[in-house]
């Protein structure tokens, strides 16, 4: 007998193979090149999943763009080698990589373990002691944290083996997820497919910020395709080689985050997970969250608004916000440059899925793209009157570094100049009375000893006219295929057919996303009633509203059957030549309507100008509550 953590997963899984087989039998999505037998982590979207991805396209750009007056972008997939070392992303942008030792067949090493240990706990096995289940939970808290080294470690002392084989694995190691490739005929110009599409809004910072009028704050957005060489695609949309990335750089100033607009969404209460409570082994808590900003808990107000503004983006999609939660990264997960970094996760029978990004990412990338095409990549802050002000002056000897460092010199002078107040200045305490000082140098992973002779640090007075300071970023990044593919999860039901002797898919999309607004029937194959059919169809087309018509001669029955299935939440029926019926997908009630006021309804219910229940007042049908 199965014990109830087998049978949860059974059901997930049998949940989750129902959705698939519906998605990919009604052409919402099928795998890339099935006739050649399919390539891992590439698909290929139908008409009903073109159809939604452009309605979530369409309204991201409503909710935010047009919202928040942002600049919209859009610059090419191949993007120059210069451009991604200048980001880090040829030397960093790497997964941990373990091999089977025999076939030579790869998997991700974090996925091994976390597939172990959710395994381990979900069968609920016998012999799993409590201090091991607790260890088990550990391990899946700070997964992310881990290293190359801890992770083979886990990987071995848990005898962890290759899924397909059971043969012994490799000791993990990086793999850069890039898609290289040249620019040009020569091959002389190297170039990668964009494993993002942040940094061609971060090159044209300039452009943009003259564009803007020279002020700040202000966020510039791109929505397009990205490519990552994924070690081991799996999990269908979730994880993928190719997908649609909609991308947000907001340019703030660093000494000043506040945000105007944050009160619009301060009293949002919802599941956040800060990595306290994750490292303590707690479960997510709702909390307020103009509480979480003022107390620290979420750095700042602009980082805490765009927190709130992708909470209602992804609940106004159909995104059950019992399944939606708010997790800040590990203090370790983070990159050394960023300020703060939460992930909007939804559950889905994969369990919770990183789906938007939204890091405060400091003045890091426009320092970077600075320092390595030389251009002044800042923003400019004039004064009405002139400013006395104390500026730090840091002089590294570049003679004494180079007879010291040599080949490092130059990392070490860049490390010593980018050094803030409180760094310098203590650094400039400790040589004047050791006459040394340990100094960490990121870029080499090690520390270095600096010594009196090679560096001045100084504080000097000036008058200023002007600040000039390079922005911070706060960046929410939304992958658009993941939260397609949990939103048909939450959106997927069955009921009985009316007869009982059969399940029923229903897809209930809010109107906002639904593939066709709305579908067009005769009741019976009759001449008048195609005619006015065609009227209805005329009118929606001039109204601007999707409609799938259906003169078959099917049973009614069996038409609401299909629709439904596709997630359509209107269905008109025709059965007279003057006034037809609408029919809501989730309650079944239908209203009466005269023909020349159909297309006009629909718009109304699809666009949010009313509701449904409205409507049932209005034509005086049996009220049903909203959520049924």
């Amino acid at each position: 007998m199965a014990s109830n953590g087998d049978s949860n997963v059974n059901n997930r899984e049998a949940f989750r193979q129902a959705v698939v087989n519906t998605l990919e039998r009604r052409l919402f999505y099928v795998p890339s090149f099935k006739i050649y037998g399919g390539v891992a982590g590439l698909y290929d979207y139908g008409p009903p999943g073109c159809a939604v991805k452009s309605n979530v396209l369409a309204f991201w750009r409503q909710h935010f763009v047009l919202e928040e007056n942002m600049l919209e972008v859009d610059c090419p997939c191949v993007t120059p080698e210069i451009v991604l070392k200048a980001s880090g992303h040829v030397d960093k942008f790497t997964d941990l990589m373990v091999k089977d030792e025999k076939t030579g067949t790869c998997y991700r090493a974090d996925h091994l373990l976390k597939d172990f240990c959710k395994d381990k706990l979900e069968k609920k096995d016998v012999n799993l002691t409590a201090d091991k289940a607790t260890e088990l939970k550990h391990v899946l808290a700070v997964l992310d944290d881990l290293s190359a080294e801890e992770l083979g470690a886990k990987i071995r002392d848990y005898g962890i083996v290759a899924p397909d084989t059971k043969n012994p694995l490799s000791d993990p190691y990086p793999f850069n997820l890039m898609f290289q490739t040249s620019i040009g005929p020569s091959g002389l110009s190297p170039g990668f497919m964009r494993p993002e599409t942040a940094q061609g809004i971060f090159v044209n910072f300039k452009d943009l910020y003259y564009y803007n009028g020279n002020k700040l704050p202000f966020a510039a957005a791109q929505i397009g395709q990205a490519f990552r060489n994924e070690i081991s695609p799996r999990q269908g949309l979730l994880r993928v080689r190719e997908f649609t990335l909609a991308e947000i750089e907001h340019f703030v100033d660093p000494d000043d985050k506040s945000h105007p607009k944050f009160s619009e969404v301060s009293n949002l209460e919802f599941l956040m997970f800060p990595r306290e409570i994750q490292v303590s082994g707690q479960p997510a808590k709702r909390m307020r969250l103009g509480e979480a900003v003022s107390k620290g808990i979420v750095n700042n107000e602009t980082l805490g608004y765009f927190i709130g503004r992708v909470y209602l983006f992804l609940t106004y999609l159909g995104i059950d916000k019992d399944r939606l939660r708010f997790r800040q990264h590990l203090a370790n997960e983070m990159a050394h440059y960023a300020a703060d970094c939460w992930d909007a996760e939804i559950e889905c029978s994969y369990g919770w899925i990183e789906c938007v990004g939204i890091a405060d990412r400091s003045a890091y990338d426009l320092r970077a793209h600075t320092d390595k095409s030389g251009v002044l990549l800042v923003a400019h802050e004039k004064f009405a009157e002139p400013r006395e002000v104390e500026k730090l002056v840091i002089t590294p000897v570049k003679k004494e570094l180079g007879l010291a460092f040599k080949g490092d010199q130059r990392m070490v002078c860049e490390a010593l100049e980018v050094m803030n107040e409180k760094e310098a200045m203590e650094m400039k305490a400790d040589l004047e009375s050791k006459g040394e000082v340990e100094f960490h140098v990121c870029t080499l992973a090690k520390d270095v000893t600096i010594k009196k002779n090679m560096v001045t640090i100084s504080k000097e007075k000036k008058k200023e006219h002007q600040r000039v300071f390079t922005p911070s970023v706060i960046e929410p990044s939304f992958g658009i295929g993941r939260i397609i593919y949990c939103l048909y999860e939450h959106s997927f039901y069955t009921r009985p057919s009316k007869t009982g002797d059969e399940q029923l898919n229903v897809f209930r999309f809010p109107p906002l996303v639904a593939p066709i607004k709305c579908t067009v029937f005769p009741l019976v194959q009759n001449q008048q009633y195609e005619e006015v059919a065609k009227h209805i169809a005329h009118m929606l087309t001039a109204a601007g509203i999707s409609y799938k018509i259906d003169m078959t001669g099917t049973s009614i029955g069996k038409r609401y059957a299909r629709t439904d299935e596709l997630g359509v939440p209107f269905a008109i029926t025709v059965d007279s030549t003057s006034s037809v019926t609408i029919r809501e997908r989730d309650s079944k009630v239908q209203i009466r309507v005269d023909v020349d006021d159909v297309a006009s309804v629909v718009k109304e219910v699809t666009e949010g100008q009313s509701t449904w229940n409205d409507m049932l007042s209005k034509y005086n049908a049996p009220s049903v509550p909203d959520d049924e």
